[in-house]
């Protein structure tokens, strides 16, 4: 087993970039078996960090290309001279995925980020609901992310889950992807260790969206709408967020939705439904 505790421990760790390096080799085992890697595949490693989870994906994978911000840890990472790694030193946020392979290829990613950033590299990764054919979106096949636990339970999360779970970020991993919780990942597991427990979760990418509608960003105006303000009921948030009073309460008798249900209780498929009927109401 390697020693990864006390190669961690030589390395300075940056709070500021939300460093937490797993250390744990039969998480990064599970990492490795979770991906399903052929020697075909290309994977795109975000956040490698000082390569402990680099290391074992470069033995299987056609090529490795590991996308890091800070400096000292692209220094360990060319110590690992493989000819299947690419190293890029680069905020993932502001990296165009699509560029890195060429036409038709797809890549897998395994990330393990800060969870600071959690949010915005799905959202960056996936592409927003209303954003039909988003190149980075279009360029992967699954993304393996280690998170923290309440975020994985958020990502699948249904209208039934506890309500604090179910939100924008759930229907936005969802309306792309298939996605499961893989295993829980306890706080020793990582140095320096951090204050919550983690999960590895799979997002495996569609190639359409969840649901079929005339007005994605219509879509999108009313989910928005409907989580702005958690403690109103749906016909309030509506209302709240620019649509009209009558016809919001017309739409919600004709889909038999009760005016005081909140918007973590409706369905995915039920917000489209809401969303065709505000738009077709407010043609007619």
């Amino acid at each position: 087993m390697m020693d990864y505790i006390n190669r961690a421990k030589n390395f300075r760790t940056k709070k500021r970039l939300g460093q937490n390096f797993l250390v744990d080799a039969g998480v990064i085992s599970d990492i490795i078996d979770f991906a399903d890697i052929s020697h075909d595949d290309i994977i795109l490693e975000i956040g490698p960090g000082v390569g402990f989870v680099t290391e074992q994906l470069v033995k299987h994978a056609r090529k490795v290309i590991a996308i890091e911000i800070d400096e000292q840890a692209i220094r360990e990472l060319n110590k690992l001279e493989c000819d299947n790694l690419q190293i890029i030193h680069q905020d993932i946020l502001k990296t165009d995925i699509s560029s890195l392979i060429n036409e038709g290829e797809k890549i897998k990613v395994v990330a393990n980020i800060p969870y600071y950033i959690t949010a915005p590299i799905i959202a960056h990764l996936l592409g927003e609901i209303d954003d039909l054919n988003n190149k980075n979106r279009n360029s992967i096949e699954s993304v393996i992310l280690m998170v923290q636990e309440e975020v994985a339970k958020r990502i699948v999360a249904t209208e039934t889950s506890p309500s604090k779970e179910y939100g924008l970020l759930t229907i936005l991993a969802q309306f792309w992807a298939d996605c499961d919780i893989l295993r829980l990942v306890g706080r020793r597991c990582f140095y320096p260790s951090p204050k919550v427990n983690s999960a590895l979760v799979r997002l495996k990418i569609n190639e359409k969206p969840k649901l079929d509608l005339s007005d994605y960003p219509h879509f999108r105006k009313t989910i928005k709408a409907g989580f702005a303000q958690r403690r109103k009921n749906i016909k309030n948030c509506l209302m709240n967020g620019g649509f009209d009073k009558d016809l919001v309460a017309a739409t919600l008798e004709k889909l038999e939705i009760d005016t005081n249900t909140r918007g973590e209780n409706l369905s995915i498929e039920t917000f489209g439904k809401l969303s065709e009927e505000l738009k077709n109401g407010n043609q007619g």
